[in-house]
């Protein structure tokens, strides 16, 4: 389930692939790791990437070596997305691509209606739930722990509001598209009185309201 609506800008995933030539050089040798890796990209976007707008951009490596060089790239395969080297060498690690566009595609859009990421394990999770129910406001649970995607998501909106060095607990939770933070803003916001949780760790908390 996707969290923004899709962005008008697509990503771009770039593969340099083992083909082309330069001079008298010619690869005639296909490369059954940047066939691998191609698979692995198309597979990607239909599964964990579903609904994000990406453009794939093949390219053969010998007609163009120097292209990927200034991003550290010089053995194909290489993928780069949004001009940030992601994998090269051997075959693509889907998990990798997956959090590289899921990274790229946070940064470009805006979250929609109602969100809590959380952990079944989590009794914040639990009661935040409850307390979004129980004021009769749908929204979109996202298990961080069960779904790679959401885990990714999660980390790439939050970071940048709370700083890269603030530990990320859960749950995170958007109203409306606006973040609100952690169990203890939602109480804030719904006027709810929130339980400590003291094997809960420091929380991230959204920039107090003008």
């Amino acid at each position: 389930m996707s969290v923004a609506e899709p962005a008008a800008v697509p990503v771009t995933i770039t593969l340099y692939r083992w083909a082309g030539a330069w001079g008298p050089f010619k690869v005639s040798i296909p490369c059954g790791e940047c066939s691998l890796t191609l698979d692995v990209i198309n597979d990607t976007l239909a599964c964990e990437l579903e609904g994000i707008p990406v453009t794939v951009d093949v390219r053969e490596w010998l007609s163009e070596w120097w292209r990927p060089l200034p991003k550290g790239g010089w053995h194909a395969p290489i993928v780069i997305v949004e001009g940030r080297l992601v994998s090269q060498g051997h075959a693509l690690n889907r998990g990798v691509l997956t959090e590289a566009v899921i990274d790229a595609w946070a940064r470009r859009s805006t979250p929609v209606g109602n969100h809590l990421f959380g952990k079944e394990t989590c009794p914040h999770c639990v009661r935040a739930k409850g307390y979004l129910a129980e004021a009769g406001m749908e929204f979109a649970y996202h298990d961080v722990v069960r779904d790679p995607r959401a885990l990714y998501e999660m980390l790439a909106r939050v970071k940048p509001i709370v700083g890269p060095k603030t530990p990320i607990t859960v749950p995170q939770i958007w109203l409306d598209g606006v973040y609100v933070g952690g169990a203890d803003m939602l109480g804030k916001v719904l006027e709810r009185e929130v339980e400590p949780n003291p094997d809960r760790g420091r929380c991230s908390l959204s920039p107090p309201a003008a």
